[in-house]
């Protein structure tokens, strides 16, 4: 026969079950630039496009090339993360929410200034997280923020170039 729980023993359930992170196991396979990355999930391949973030292109040389070593330092080949999905793209990516040791890879992408706010695409997003993140590291000049305090943001850049 089970027991009832003790006041502190739900207080306990309940701290560790909010604690876990959202979305299914999956194993990084290529870091393909600073918001895209394919692993693989449920024994296939699924390229995934970071949520909410717009990382330099790797023809921004050489930001771009940076942001995808942070993303590979963040999220290593190898590595066990968690996949929090949310929609496909227009170019058929999974728009996800990547997370490792209980960390948003994505988040932390523009908190280390890799990666800018993709302001036309906060849905399912923490937007107060994501601006403070970036203001920071502005603020901080650190990672792409190091080129001025106004690096030309991705979107720009893709839009120019075609």
């Amino acid at each position: 026969m089970l027991k009832p729980l003790s006041a502190l023993g739900l207080l306990l359930l309940l701290a560790t079950s909010s604690c876990q992170t959202p979305g299914r196991s999956a194993e990084v396979n290529l870091i393909s630039d600073g918001d895209t990355l394919t692993v693989q999930q449920d024994g296939e391949s699924v390229k995934i496009r970071l949520a909410c973030i717009d990382a330099p292109e790797l023809g921004q040389k050489p930001w771009g090339e940076r942001a995808r070593g942070v993303s590979g330092v963040l999220a290593p080949v190898g590595s066990e993360v968690t996949v929090e999905s949310f929609e496909r793209d227009r170019y058929g990516r999974t728009v996800a929410t990547v997370w490792r040791e209980g960390r948003s890879v994505n988040l932390e992408m523009v908190r280390r200034g890799w990666a800018m706010v993709y302001r036309q695409h906060l849905r399912n997003c923490d937007a107060s997280a994501y601006f403070a993140a970036e203001t920071a590291a502005r603020r901080d000049r650190i990672g792409y923020w190091q080129a001025g305090r106004n690096p030309q943001p991705p979107w720009e850049w893709r839009r120019r170039q075609r």
